[in-house]
């Protein structure tokens, strides 16, 4: 693991309420450790962001919020109670990816049928405007394209106005101008007062939305705080160029975090930017195209979670 990826940060002390809790929580597969003792709240009316490589434990830490699987150690509370309870997953919506519903009935038919579950749901036209859905209402489910489809999911994971809002990569199928209408309705969420737990691989989308952000890595929580602090407490700077040296020669270079390929470029993650610069200058006299910004979330994840040994 990368010095990067050794860094923890931590929010101050809040006085704000907890909505969610795992507490020393383990979760087994098989022989498969999918959460090591993990511990991790999501307060009242924040958006938390969860990130993660593939496997890293995300789904499996909303299930439990969820109440759909149990853990094998720890706790999991939802607003202070059982999250298996009726009373409790009456205050919770939740957009996942294993969703399934039925392909022949309309989208007026699946929001109404997810509002009955609902002692107070949100007026029907309310649902259809929030998730983009005016003209689709009569369509049936399976006749819908990927991101209109993804749009009926998110309309069931709001139509009981819930307390808490689970949403596991909620914009996967949506272009850009629907991503971005999608993001304003969770806004909207939060400005209400909602709670909102948000799993995605898009950084760009963490980054927009989210208070805080929890990074989980092969079961385990590896950092914790505001977007700003998770990229502070990394690597600082990217560089951009093209030179003659590979990857393997520059990843060995002080200072570096973490290098890839972008096309004909090396992009490098690093703290001490002209550090590298001076090394990889002596190296190679016809370096160009050089570049060096802040790095961003996405870098900042990709130090967090580089392993040599990762799958």
């Amino acid at each position: 693991m990368t010095a990067a990826s050794k860094a923890f940060v931590t929010m101050p002390g809040t006085k704000a309420s907890v909505a969610a809790r795992l507490q020393g929580v383990s979760k087994n597969y098989g022989p498969v450790q999918a959460l090591k003792n993990v511990n991790l709240e999501v307060r009242s009316g924040e958006l938390l962001a969860v990130l993660g490589p593939n496997g890293a434990g995300k789904t499996t830490a909303v299930k439990l919020l969820l109440g759909l699987a149990a853990p094998n150690a720890g706790t999991v509370t939802l607003f202070g109670s059982d999250p298996s309870l009726t009373e409790t997953r009456s205050r919770s919506g939740a957009m996942l990816q294993v969703s399934r519903v039925p392909e022949t009935l309309k989208v007026r038919e699946h929001v109404d049928l997810f509002s009955s579950y609902y002692a107070n749901p949100l007026p029907f036209s309310a649902v259809v405007a929030a998730a983009g859905l005016k003209g689709l209402e009569n369509r049936k489910f399976g006749d819908l394209s990927g991101g209109q489809r993804q749009r009926v999911l998110f309309a069931l994971a709001i139509c009981g106005d819930p307390d808490i809002l689970f949403l596991d990569e909620p914009t996967v199928g949506l272009d850009v101008e629907a991503r971005r209408v999608l993001w304003d309705e969770i806004r909207n969420l939060v400005r209400r007062g909602k709670t909102v737990l948000l799993t995605t691989h898009y950084l760009q989308e963490a980054d927009a939305l989210a208070d805080r952000v929890v990074v989980i890595n092969k079961g385990e929580v590896i950092a914790e705080g505001t977007p700003s602090e998770i990229k502070a407490s990394t690597a600082g700077k990217k560089i951009r160029c093209i030179s003659r040296l590979d990857i393997a020669t520059v990843r060995m270079l002080p200072g570096v975090a973490e290098v890839r390929y972008d096309r004909e470029a090396l992009e490098i993650q690093t703290a001490d930017p002209e550090i590298v610069l001076r090394e990889m200058l002596g190296r190679d006299s016809s370096l160009s195209g050089l570049e060096v910004t802040s790095a961003g979330l996405e870098e900042a994840f990709l130090a967090l979670t580089h392993d040599g040994n990762q799958q």
